[in-house]
């Protein structure tokens, strides 16, 4: 199982844009597009996310579920249980807009 912030997150890490993971996966980039626009986990094509996941892990991506303890020992992200990254809050209270930057 793999969420849209993971895959934003471990594209991000690995410095690639769209097309190119859609390269590295033999995936399309709307196909890419699509799975980065999910709201939590992605649903799909099981061929297709199996192509997703391996193509990550050759690249070098540890998918890490909630509560899971990485074996790899690299570096890497994790969102805290519970939190809501859409209502993230700044020293003045503003809040972020969800997908936005902090003011």
């Amino acid at each position: 199982m793999i969420t849209a912030p993971q895959l934003r997150a471990a594209r991000s890490l690995l410095g690639i844009d769209q097309r190119r993971l859609a390269e590295l996966s033999g995936l399309s980039v709307p196909t890419i597009q699509r799975m980065e626009a999910s709201g939590s986990i992605i649903r799909g094509n099981v061929d297709s996310l199996m192509k997703l996941i391996a193509a990550l892990e050759v690249a070098g991506i540890e998918l890490i579920g909630a509560g899971s303890v990485s074996q790899g020992g690299g570096r890497g992200v994790r969102l805290k249980a519970g939190f809501d990254p859409a209502k993230v809050s700044v020293a003045d209270g503003q809040e972020a807009e969800p997908g936005g930057s902090l003011p």
